[in-house]
């Protein structure tokens, strides 16, 4: 490892045994980020951008806050889906009134694969689908090229459906979020293990990396030495940033084996789950929220997407008092006792990610927090689930975009537009050059950091 005098470098790693560990943002490397400040590259450094998918979309009486204008107003009280947002309302917009035109004729799999896409998927049941460049990737060949990953797509379904999944379409359009060019759909990974593993592990096949990690006890371990060279280039304050990453990294790594050994030992209802997989939707849920947190604290990726469930999942969630499965319950007829399960999981979800936004918050990180340079994305492809609509998408803008972007507000179009407007000025707000994305219009004015 080499660390300049003047300035250490920003991908300056620990190494070790078989690992490479990313370390976070710090003092010793300001000088060097400080002179790129006035270059098209110092967005890089500091933005990153990421991707919440929300299936089914929502009740919108339970999800909308009240006013809202095209230019973009103070964000209001949070009606109650939106409640557990409350303690970082101030880094929070929502935006109301988009739509995914390419989504219709109103399916399921036009939901998911349209989302970042604002694309037409092609109807086919078989290997000749088509689809279009999704957001995430235009933006991974701006801020993915000095990175680990490129990009980081993640989920919580364990296993790809194939076949016909809905009304003539192919499952490779809800299985996947993130989609390479038109014709490559990139398959997310939903086991803690291995998204840890391939984010500090020595890499190779997931039968390899299982039987690295059989072989060391903790992946820190092997990069103990390293950390005490460098404290030894590194001030004060930088070595307890540097230390208590890594204690988060071994607070993960730890998680990871708990699950695993409870998986093992345990008697699972779900005996396809394989081990290291909480048995608890939220437990697997906050997991995977944190290994965003480590993958982003440490350089290892700028670009993340995250599906929190697939498109006509029939997942129940007792943690959030709902028994009933998901999908069904959002074919509710406008049963009032149904529809208010459906706003009982919308409310679980955004509370999962509010939890994570919080923690965001709580990471120092140039002058701010880490909150204050990333830009997460929050929504789902579907407005009204009842009737398979894609207007009045549910669709919230939380973090800070190193300043560009501004919190706590509320932005709502008096006609539908298209989503891709958005996606266009997310682009721009982390500092992917982009004139137009799918079928934008312009961006949303209401969002930019000058606007509050």
């Amino acid at each position: 490892m080499f660390v300049a005098r003047r300035a250490l470098p920003r991908r300056t790693l620990l190494k070790g045994a078989g690992a490479a560990v990313g370390l976070p943002l710090l003092d010793a490397m300001t000088p060097a980020l400080t002179a790129q400040e006035a270059t098209p590259a110092a967005p890089a450094a500091l933005r990153r951008l990421g991707f919440v998918y929300m299936p089914m979309g929502c009740d919108p009486s339970r999800w909308t806050p009240e006013g809202g204008t095209p230019g973009g107003e103070a964000l209001g009280a949070l009606p109650p889906s939106l409640e557990p947002l409350e303690a970082v309302r101030d880094r929070v917009s929502v935006v109301g009134n988009l739509e995914l035109r390419k989504a219709y004729p109103g399916t399921h799999a036009t939901s998911n694969a349209a989302f970042l896409s604002a694309a037409e998927a092609k109807r086919t049941e078989s290997s000749d689908y088509r689809l279009g460049t999704t957001v995430d990737q235009i933006a991974a060949r701006h801020l993915g090229t000095d990175t680990k990953l490129p990009s980081l797509e993640l989920a919580m379904d364990l296993m790809s459906m194939v076949g016909q999944c809905d009304n003539g379409y192919a499952c490779v359009y809800q299985n996947n979020l993130s989609w390479a060019s038109p014709t490559d759909p990139l398959p997310a990974e939903a086991h803690p293990r291995l998204v840890f593993e391939s984010l500090f592990g020595e890499g190779g096949t997931p039968e390899q990396r299982r039987a690295a990690l059989r072989r060391r006890g903790s992946l820190l371990d092997s990069v103990v030495g390293e950390f005490k060279r460098l404290g030894a280039e590194l001030g004060a304050g930088d070595r307890e940033r540097v230390a208590g990453y890594l204690d988060a990294v071994r607070e993960v790594e730890r998680r990871v084996h708990r699950a695993e050994a409870a998986a093992a030992e345990g008697d699972l209802p779900d005996l396809d789950r394989p081990t290291g997989v909480p048995a608890s939707y939220a437990e697997h849920a906050r997991l995977m929220f944190d290994l965003q947190l480590l993958a982003l604290r440490g350089d290892a990726t700028r670009v993340i997407t995250f599906q929190l469930a697939r498109e006509t999942s029939n997942r129940t969630y007792v943690e959030a008092g709902v028994t009933d499965p998901h999908h069904p319950l959002t074919h509710h007829g406008n049963d009032p006792a149904k529809v208010a399960k459906v706003a009982q999981i919308n409310r679980f979800h955004v509370g999962l990610f509010a939890e994570f936004l919080e923690k965001l918050a709580a990471v120092p990180e140039a002058g701010g927090s880490l909150l204050d340079h990333v830009l997460y994305l929050y929504g789902s492809g579907m407005g009204d689930p009842n009737v398979h609509d894609h207007t009045d998408l549910p669709v919230l803008v939380a973090g800070g975009a190193a300043g560009n972007h501004a919190g706590g507000r509320h932005v709502r179009f008096a006609e539908p537009t298209p989503l891709a407007n958005l996606h266009l000025t997310l682009l721009h707000e982390v500092g992917v050059p982009a004139e137009s994305f799918g079928d934008s219009q312009g961006t949303v004015a209401g969002l930019l950091g000058d606007a509050a």
